[in-house]
């Protein structure tokens, strides 16, 4: 039986999206596993995403409550909003009330990446204040420490993500992730869905 992890997230200018699909390919480059990407639904109106100049969204599908259960997984991923997620990832966490009542999630490992502005925009409290969302879950935080190597301490050019997780600066908009950046979301994906594999394969308690 496959192993799925569902990489999850919300992007509004393709920063976060484009780290997910590193990490999907990272999460299928394990054996046994299969990785999906999903959306979670935008909560602003076109006409605010039309003054903001978002681009339209891939057709990456958008993710229910109900089939969030149905992974092994998770690599959640959003841009910060003053140093925290995203307030379209909250809203469909706060959605997930029935999951919790029936502690669905409860004891699945799950990941976390993130986009910010800035070397100070929340690198760290984007995941940081994240984690209380999987706490009441049950579920088990995965990060990634620095199991990336010599990449976790590189000096000569900008680097997102941190022990956290993976993450990239989008400046003004116009940058894009990295190489450098897309080999630790690549290797977070690797990373998450290799001990997944190894936590399905437990007898459960």
């Amino acid at each position: 039986m496959a192993v799925n992890v569902y990489i999850v997230y919300y992007s509004m200018y393709g920063h976060v999206e484009r780290l997910a699909e590193e990490i999907k390919k990272g999460a299928d480059s394990v054996e046994g596993v299969e990785a999906k990407l999903w959306q979670v639904p935008e909560t602003l109106p076109e006409e605010v995403l039309g003054k903001m100049r978002a681009p339209a969204k891939s057709d990456v599908p958008m993710i229910t409550p109900k089939e969030l259960s149905e992974g092994d997984g998770f690599v959640f991923g959003f841009p910060t909003r003053f140093g925290m997620m995203a307030a379209q990832f909250k809203a469909f966490l706060d959605a997930t009330g029935g999951l919790w009542q029936t502690q669905q999630l409860a004891g699945k490992p799950a990941g976390l990446f993130y986009s910010t502005s800035s070397q100070g925009g929340g690198q760290e409290t984007t995941a940081l204040t994240a984690i209380t969302q999987l706490v009441h879950h049950g579920m088990l935080f995965v990060p990634i420490g620095y199991t990336f190597g010599a990449g976790m301490f590189e000096m000569g050019e900008l680097k997102g993500g941190s022990p956290y997780g993976s993450g990239t600066y989008a400046g003004d908009g116009t940058r894009q992730p990295s190489k450098l950046e897309l080999e630790q979301a690549f290797h977070q994906g690797k990373y998450i869905a290799t001990i997944t594999k190894k936590l399905k394969a437990q007898p459960a308690p």
